[in-house]
């Protein structure tokens, strides 16, 4: 078996600590470009007179003994690796290609065959195995996104931890491409099949809740029940506390927790990626089975692994237990108030921020959803169609939320707000609220037979009215129809572009990207929310960088090395990169 050096050059290592402090970083952190663990494990496993990996002789050396141990502890290392690494993933390949970046390797159709057989012997029941063309469908394809649709080649739906062990281990084993899939509410693709076909993992019937603990705000549940559920049993219960994340109906906590997610809430308390995750029971692509970290509400213990898999989209485990905070629920109301235009929101909105008022909620909807309001005809009212604001005010008290009320009043009227109308009961504040939640069937209405993109970016909240004048003035220019709505308070911007035909289709997908570039360059991100997929993976070379996406890149190729876990998702191709120079 050829024996592979660190190196032969001047930056050999001098000392023995050197080498293995040196060593253990590369194993513990991988960092970019460097090969999988085995491979690192027998950089410096050759002696150190032919390998100039080892100390060189030396009389001055630091670090002195009779007994030569330093071989035995790097031996030790290496051929823990290698067992850990042959047991999970098969035999290595310990050549010059390893250490090349290759296309992952997988089975033949055949072997995908006999995947499905193996699977199907596995689990007991009949319908915990599909491959019936209607499933394969509705896992591979989404009407909520126009990102290029892959099929599945088999759709396995585990009740428990154990049974996704059984699957992980049968995709290793064929060499099939895995990809979870939760609430199917993405909007960039995240779950769409790879090319090859592979082994889609519903995670639907993993849905129930463990344990509540009132106590200690928080709970436990599975990856596949909803957070209007979880919200809705709480409820049910009498127990006055609620999960405040917040994105589309429909959405699971695990697929929540693997794209990252907020929603209109975000502004009070934050997103996916704040210490709403608690702790993740997660499959890795070996087939090992982890637990991120106990139960307490914080910890030092060492760097925090459960953000590892937050906004990592299945691709480097599959989560099947969480842990999520509660928070408690407080009253609200809502307000409406008109402007001239976004500028003068942006601007009031900043100020009431600043203040440091109550508010849950604020969120900016443009003249033309204003208009799409009144022609869909939902609403009990008819509003002003200008550029407004929805607030959502919280408190512990109705004084309270009537103090905020007030500054907030004040405020808005300063930076040319109008109408500002507060609602006179909880009916009327639901209702007020509905408007704004019903922005997709509300902005069809504004072009019959249309059908809509929904993308979104986020920027610097003092940038927000550059972007949305810039991006506005270039949708009228193309003539598309359009409304914006914005997270306002965090600066996260969304936009519902209407179509008719493929002309119009390719037109709008010129104008998302312009509109991501523009985010970009004004110290934003391509997604305030919705995740990266594949939709806007090509984008993360110009928001984060080469050496962060390489970082990324290499994480994930020491926990997958075969390249499994849902291929073609959130890790940008090098040759997107190439094209952007």
């Amino acid at each position: 078996m050829p024996v592979l050096c660190a190196s032969q050059s001047s930056s050999n290592f001098s000392t023995f600590p050197t080498l293995f402090f040196t060593t253990v970083n590369d194993l513990a952190i991988s960092v970019a470009h460097r090969p999988p663990l085995y491979i690192l494990a027998l950089k410096c496993s050759q002696p150190a007179a032919s390998s100039g990996c080892g100390r060189p002789p030396s009389s001055s050396a630091p670090f002195k003994s009779s007994r030569s141990w330093s071989p035995i502890i790097i031996g030790s290392i290496a051929s823990g690796l290698i067992g850990y690494s042959l047991s999970a993933f098969g035999k290595p390949s310990l050549t010059s290609e390893a250490l090349e970046e290759t296309e992952p390797k997988y089975g033949t159709p055949k072997d995908f065959e006999q995947a499905i057989k193996e699977l199907r012997a596995l689990f007991d029941s009949d319908d915990a195995v599909s491959t019936h063309p209607e499933d394969l469908r509705i896992h591979g394809y989404s009407e909520n996104d126009y990102h290029p649709s892959a099929l599945h080649t088999v759709i396995v739906y585990p009740k428990s931890t154990e049974d996704v062990v059984k699957i992980v281990k049968t995709a290793v084993k064929y060499r099939m491409p895995l990809t979870p899939f939760s609430g199917g509410t993405c909007l960039e693709g995240s779950y769409r099949g790879s090319p090859v076909g592979g082994i889609c993992v519903d995670m639907s019937s993993m849905n129930k809740i463990i344990e509540i603990h009132e106590a200690d705000s928080d709970l436990v549940c599975q990856p596949g029940v909803g957070w209007m559920e979880i919200n809705e049993t709480l409820q049910k219960r009498g127990i006055p506390l609620f999960f405040p994340l917040d994105p589309g109906p429909g959405a699971t906590i695990g697929g929540m927790m693997s794209t990252g997610c907020s929603g209109t809430n975000a502004v009070r308390y934050g997103t996916a990626k704040g210490e709403w995750f608690l702790n993740a029971t997660v499959v890795l692509p070996s087939g090992e089975v982890i637990k991120t970290r106990q139960r307490a509400r914080k910890s030092a213990a060492g760097f925090d692994t459960t953000k590892l898999f937050i906004g990592a989209e299945g691709t480097l485990g599959i989560i099947t237990e969480v842990t999520i905070r509660l928070a408690p629920v407080l009253p609200t109301t809502v307000a409406v108030v008109h402007f001239p235009d976004v500028k003068h929101a942006t601007e009031a909105v900043i100020d009431v921020m600043n203040r440091g008022v109550g508010i849950q909620c604020v969120e900016l909807c443009d003249s033309e959803f204003m208009r799409s309001i009144n022609l869909f005809g939902a609403s009990q009212r008819k509003y002003p169609e200008q550029d407004s604001l929805f607030f959502k005010f919280q408190g512990p008290t109705s004084a309270s939320i009537a103090e905020t009320a007030k500054i907030v009043k004040e405020i808005v009227q300063k930076h040319g707000g109008t109408g500002f109308e507060l609602a006179r009961s909880e009916q009327e504040a639901r209702d007020l609220w509905a408007d704004r939640k019903n922005a997709l069937f509300s902005g069809l209405a504004l072009l019959e037979g249309s059908r809509g993109w929904s993308t979104d970016v986020c920027v610097p909240i003092s940038k927000l009215p550059q972007l949305v004048y810039e991006t506005k003035k270039d949708l009228q220019r193309l003539g598309l129809v359009t409304i914006v709505i914005g997270h306002v308070g965090d600066g996260n911007f969304h936009t519902l572009l209407l179509f008719r035909n493929d002309k119009e289709l390719e037109s709008v997908r010129e104008a998302v990207h312009r509109m991501v570039e523009r985010a970009i360059k004004l110290e934003g991100t391509c997604t305030g929310e919705h995740g990266v997929g594949i939709g806007k993976r090509e984008y993360l070379y110009e928001e984060l960088g080469e050496g962060t996406v390489e970082l990324m890149r290499s994480v994930k190729k020491t926990l997958d090395p075969l390249g499994l876990f849902n291929p073609g998702k959130l890790y940008p191709d090098r040759i997107d990169k190439k094209s952007k120079h």
